[in-house]
């Protein structure tokens, strides 16, 4: 997978999810839906062919995508 697999939206949630921010939280702090967080955190898992929230923050973090 190349560098600049997520789109920004998607980079801000993970930023905001490694730091222990609930889908409800990351929803409101950016003034989208839960549902909306949700999608973007499953469509990140697919990119990533990961099944689960912190396999994909980990692939994020090898790859250079998220820094902590």
């Amino acid at each position: 997978m190349n560098k600049g697999i997520l789109t920004a939206r998607e980079q801000e949630i993970f930023e905001l999810l490694i730091l222990n921010k609930s889908t409800k939280e990351i929803a409101s702090f950016l003034g989208i839906s839960e549902k909306t967080v949700r999608n973007h955190i499953s469509n990140t898992m697919q990119k990533l062919e990961v099944k689960s929230r912190a396999q994909a923050v980990i692939e994020l973090l090898k790859l250079g995508e998220i820094v902590i």
